[in-house]
């Protein structure tokens, strides 16, 4: 019978499994959304046994509709949504108050007080990341501190702490592992990249009892089984990596220089940077990409707050469409935006700016400027971010890309793809299968347990679908990142 991968790909609003067989054909998948809440003002938390439940349905339906069991899948891969943060009480399961979201920035001012004494420089000479409370470190602090018996479970040792790959994993095996992979360990501001272990001084600082953390594993190596009681049968969990590194590998980014872009409700491209860990001088994040047996490897990551959301927002805010897919035609439609400009700083900028205090605007206006042309800037305005963070990668690891691979739902625009090539002046690869962060995890697992035998047997399954090369000449480009500058300075420390 042919073998069998499973993929959980957990994500922000939905989780999703996915099944491939040997060939890296998807043959069944199912997708669940779960809410999130607010409870107060840049707060954002889920229910952990919503999560579970929401990725449980998914795995018995995908199976159902492939006409299998569980006893028919060979391994499992994991990806997840980076940085949230479960704590649950290890003798009963279950989970001490809600899920402290990526997103949330209740434990901002904490940072803050961490930037003023100067911490900020040992984080970042550790973890390769910057001081903010999107990361898992001060999340964990703040549930030792808010959350009623949080610090008395911890005193009895009965306290743990996950990330959501660390929370299925625990689920899946009825309880019987505490684990995480290297990418997500690396995602959680208490990490140490370079030694590849959890960081004591980091953790003193935070007051994080060491105890309560999972055993840190490889991308790729065999964590755990399924409960036989649960489900009937024990396969290997195998495969796990974050969201973002599960996409570079499901790209086959395996060489040093290699790098994508994955294009959601925001932007995220990572390069591969090799086996040495660099920290940039550009303002991305350096981080773990995988660890293959003893081998890890890194990468420089980049992300963009608002891609897709842009779009998202000209549709439902300002109802310019009814739908995001007619955007190409309407873009196609005119030869330029007339020199009109979206800057979507809506919550601040990302890598490389890193401005909390920038706002969103919309510049060079004239009474020309109708729907056709906001349209084709928001959609230029993507692909400015990303010649932005591409840049500074070129920058950081002295190396001149000649294409980029792209991936998302955004990049079923061809108009958003073709102009990315034009402003990056190179090529970019859109795949086959553009589910790559299953993928990813798929790959992963199956090369565990030999479905896969070695990385040049996944780089020659990967698949391009259409290549778009640059059209536009060097002239033109620099005249239009002329433009894009001017508008980004504008938008840069507009509060305070």
């Amino acid at each position: 019978m042919n073998k069998i991968i499973m993929a959980l790909d957990q994500g922000t609003s939905s989780s999703r499994t996915v099944l491939f067989n040997e060939r890296g054909e998807a043959i069944a998948s199912d997708n669940q959304e779960f809410e999130s809440s607010f409870p107060h003002s840049g707060w954002v938390e889920q229910d952990p046994q919503e999560i579970w439940l929401s990725q449980k349905n998914t795995i018995e339906r995908a199976l159902s509709k492939a006409s299998l069991k569980m006893s028919d899948i060979t391994a499992i891969g994991i990806t997840n949504q980076r940085e949230t943060t479960i704590a649950w009480n290890k003798e009963t399961g279950i989970p001490v108050g809600k899920a402290i979201v990526w997103q949330c920035r209740r434990t901002a001012d904490f940072c803050q007080e961490l930037i003023q004494e100067g911490f900020d420089k040992t984080i970042r000479e550790k973890t390769g990341l910057v001081t903010d409370s999107y990361f898992s470190g001060t999340k964990m602090r703040w549930i030792l501190n808010h959350v009623p018996d949080a610090k008395d479970l911890a005193k009895a040792g009965k306290l743990v702490f996950g990330t959501v790959d660390s929370w299925l994993i625990w689920k899946l095996t009825g309880g019987k592992v505490h684990a995480t992979d290297v990418t997500n360990a690396s995602r959680t501001l208490i990490y140490n990249i370079f030694e590849n272990q959890w960081d004591q001084e980091i953790l003193n600082r935070l007051d994080v009892p060491i105890e309560c953390l999972p055993e840190v594993k490889g991308s790729s190596e065999i964590i755990g089984h399924t409960d036989p009681g649960d489900w009937g049968s024990e396969i290997p969990i195998c495969g796990v990596a974050g969201d973002q590194q599960a996409a570079l590998f499901g790209q086959a980014c395996f060489e040093k220089g290699m790098a994508k872009n994955t294009y959601g409700t925001g932007c995220f491209m990572l390069i591969n940077s090799g086996t040495t860990p660099k920290l940039s001088d550009h303002g991305l994040l350096t981080t773990i990409a995988w660890k293959l047996g003893d081998e890890v490897t890194y990468a420089l990551e980049g992300s963009v707050f608002m891609g897709g959301a842009l779009i998202q927002w000209q549709r439902d805010n300002l109802n310019l469409f009814s739908d995001a897919a007619e955007t190409e035609s309407m873009a196609n439609s005119i030869s330029d935006t007339g020199g009109l400009y979206i800057v979507p700083a809506f919550v601040g900028l990302g890598a490389p700016h890193w401005d909390s205090y920038a706002r969103g605007l919309m510049i060079g206006i004239t009474r020309d400027t109708g729907k056709k042309q906001i349209v084709r800037a928001a959609l230029e305005a993507i692909a400015y971010q990303s010649y932005d963070l591409l840049k500074c990668m070129e920058n950081d690891t002295n190396t001149e890309l000649k294409v980029l691979r792209v991936d998302g739902g955004a990049t079923a625009n061809n108009f958003l793809c073709q102009f990315q090539a034009d402003i990056l002046q190179l090529d970019v690869s859109r795949p086959k299968i553009i589910e790559t962060t299953a993928m990813g995890a798929a790959f992963l697992a199956g090369l565990a347990v030999g479905v896969w035998k070695d990385l040049d047997h996944i780089t020659q399954m990967w698949q391009e679908d259409r290549r778009f090369a640059p059209q536009k000449n060097q002239q033109e480009i620099d005249t239009l990142l002329k433009g894009w500058q001017k508008a980004l300075d504008r938008s840069k420390k507009w509060i305070s």
